[in-house]
């Protein structure tokens, strides 16, 4: 009896969720995956799929849901190791490291800007040159900058207060 019920709620509900959302797809694949979706439906009201069948894939489905979240809170563990060691540190360039970053990246890129800048104005001449050559390093610099997002945005995650009442695990504030 309660393996009936359980198998009633979660992977069809799941099968009816994922049936609607591909089937709104502008897409022969999304089409095509929402009629199987639909057949598998079909298939467990018919009886041709048991209760026991789909019991036997919701505890599947729960176990890769737990090996999924604690990959997840081990990425998230060995992070703030590295953050912790880089806070904990005595040595002034590890502790200091994303500010030194963030500030070689904000001098590097202020010259480019200017020289740039001078190119455009007093030699106009080599500015086609030099606005192509700055094309080029568009992927250098992109990378760059999103190391310096991505430390910008971790420091401030770490900069937070968390609410009243909320466990701290890793840079995520569950809610409760």
């Amino acid at each position: 009896m309660l393996s009936a019920l359980i198998s009633q709620i979660s992977i069809p509900v799941l099968i009816a969720i994922l049936t609607e959302a591909v089937g709104k797809m502008d897409s022969p694949l999304g089409k095509n995956a929402a009629e199987a979706l639909g057949k598998i439906t079909g298939a467990i009201k018919t009886g041709e799929i048991s209760p026991e069948q789909i019991a036997e894939a919701n505890r599947h489905a729960e176990k890769m849901a737990g090996l999924e979240l604690a990959q997840y809170q081990s990425t998230l563990s060995e992070g703030n190791e590295t953050v912790r060691a880089e806070i904990a540190s005595s040595d002034l360039y590890v502790r200091r490291m994303r500010p030194t970053f963030g500030y070689f990246m904000a001098v590097t890129w202020a010259a480019q800007m200017l020289a740039i800048a001078y190119v455009i104005v007093f030699q106009t001449e080599k500015s086609a040159f030099v606005i192509n050559a700055m094309g080029n390093l568009s992927i250098i610099w992109g990378m760059g900058l999103s190391v310096l997002g991505i430390y910008v945005y971790k420091r401030s995650e770490e900069k937070k207060t968390p609410a009243p009442g909320s466990e701290i695990i890793g840079w995520v504030t569950p809610k409760k």
